[in-house]
């Protein structure tokens, strides 16, 4: 699960929706399945609070999920890592934004300085850390990323994965790349067999693409603008084989 999994936090009691909705859900699930219950794996995404980041503990604590952000996880012999932190946007919330490669804040977006917080982060981390710190720092262990699986809410940047439409300085409608030049340039270099990702809900349609590839990296993008649930299934033996339903 990418991210963006609550509630809108401004409209409704998103603990409330984890705790008699989400885990209640989860445990029936569990108890139906028994030992061929799924290894669920969870970020949260900019739009989820991070205060309610303690209650996905509590669930894994429960063995109904695996929360993984900044996190490194063996599935089925693959190493998958989470990342949540995506770079600016024009939303207040910013529980889970960082400076991408600089402190640059794109036209019309809000500063991770600004904006509200629902949980206490140090200013001088705020300030200085980014996205290219964070993920030099989650795989400064690894020699070899060709094997691994990637959970980023972000997408790439200057991919069919991170496209909005928005408005030049003439106010004519335009497509407009939002990812970020962090996560590429990682997938660039390091090369993982597959990266996942989210955040954008209306790119897919805007680009015709739920699918892209950088490098021998395939990239998926299982976000959506609508009121129905993505699923992109994918065998890491045949990564360009994937689907995507809409259910």
């Amino acid at each position: 699960m990418g991210g963006d999994l609550l509630p809108n936090f401004y409209a409704y009691d998103t603990v409330e929706f984890i705790t008699e909705f989400l885990e209640p859900h989860l445990a029936a699930l569990k108890l139906k399945l028994e030992e061929e219950y799924p290894v669920v794996s969870v970020i949260l995404g900019n739009d989820d609070p991070r205060v309610n980041e303690q209650y996905i503990c509590e669930l894994e604590k429960k063995e109904l999920l695996s929360y993984i952000n900044e996190k490194k996880v063996l599935i089925c012999g693959n190493p998958v890592f989470g990342y949540s932190y995506v770079p600016p946007t024009p939303f207040l919330l910013k529980d889970w934004e960082k400076y991408d490669i600089s402190r640059y804040v794109p036209r019309d977006s809000v500063s991770p300085e600004d904006g509200i917080r629902t949980f206490e982060v140090a200013a001088n981390l705020v300030k200085y850390i980014t996205l290219a710190d964070d993920l030099k720092r989650l795989t400064e262990d690894e020699t070899d990323l060709s094997k691994s699986l990637f959970l980023f809410h972000s997408p790439p940047s200057d991919t069919a994965l991170d496209l909005i439409y928005s408005k030049d300085i003439t106010g004519k409608s335009v497509q407009s790349h939002v990812g970020s030049i962090a996560i590429r340039r990682f997938i660039e270099k390091n090369q993982p067999l597959i990266t996942m990702h989210g955040h954008i809900h209306e790119s897919s349609e805007i680009s015709g693409m739920w699918m892209d590839k950088i490098g021998s990296t395939y990239c998926y993008n299982a976000s959506y603008e609508g009121d129905r649930l993505a699923i992109v299934s994918f065998d890491t033996n045949k990564p360009e084989s994937a689907t995507r339903e809409l259910m």
